[in-house]
């Protein structure tokens, strides 16, 4: 049974300077997350949100938070949020701690574990935490800024790793997909299998266009 075709909206790219008024008209719209990446400047060259911003977001929203650790170092970060029964919380592959004490506390909360795999990580390589995993997200760029252009081939990479979870009896874990995910792409990646898609310049704050306008064509492609 393939999952629910899912709209998580990168805050990344709102208008920080408006950023009550941007979350206010995505709840109005109805995004199932608010996709939020936290970068520590060293796993990738920069910095975005930090912990007080997602506590922040609890006051002001009730949409779940699909919270992106872009770090070498995830656990202390990951101890100062709040997180939500509901929410996302995913981490890297390729991060510098012990995966599974992540896990350990990210399931305590009630939240649903993603880990991420760079563009030149495979599924393969991760097996072992799969048992462990609600969510694969699958970076399309080199992660690190918003705008940048998809790596040629990623959207294969949707479909080889649906399919060898699926033969490996994970057909539970969901695929996230992220960076330059336009309206036409996510389509093509919601046949190959992807549920949760990223919302950000390419798709969802296109310029010209309101926000409720670009919402609903991206949901009709989903």
């Amino acid at each position: 049974m393939p999952h629910i075709g899912k709209l998580s909206v990168s805050l990344m790219c709102a208008d920080l300077m408006n950023i009550e008024r941007d979350v206010k008209t995505l709840e109005e719209n109805g995004v199932d997350y608010l996709h939020i990446d936290v970068m520590d400047g060293t796993f990738v060259p920069n910095l975005t949100f930090g912990p007080d911003f997602v506590n922040s977001l609890r006051k002001i929203t009730e949409i779940p938070l699909d919270i992106h650790l872009l770090m070498e170092h995830p656990r202390v970060i990951v101890r100062s949020m709040d997180i939500k029964e509901g929410d996302i919380v995913t981490i890297h592959s390729e991060c510098k701690e012990s995966i599974m004490e992540n896990v350990a506390f990210i399931k305590q909360k009630g939240a649903k574990f993603g880990l991420a795999l760079n563009p030149d990580t495979s599924i393969e390589e991760v097996k072992k935490y799969l048992p462990y995993v609600d969510v694969i997200l699958l970076m399309l760029i080199v992660p690190g800024f918003a705008g940048s252009m998809m790596i040629h081939g990623m959207m294969e990479k949707v479909g080889q790793t649906r399919h060898f979870l699926d033969e490996n009896g994970y057909d539970n874990i969901e695929i996230s997909v992220d960076g330059s995910v336009s309206c036409e792409r996510a389509k093509y990646m919601r046949e190959q299998g992807a549920s949760i898609f990223v919302g950000g310049t390419a798709g969802i704050y296109r310029k010209g266009m309101k926000l409720e306008d670009t919402i609903s064509v991206f949901k009709e492609n989903i």
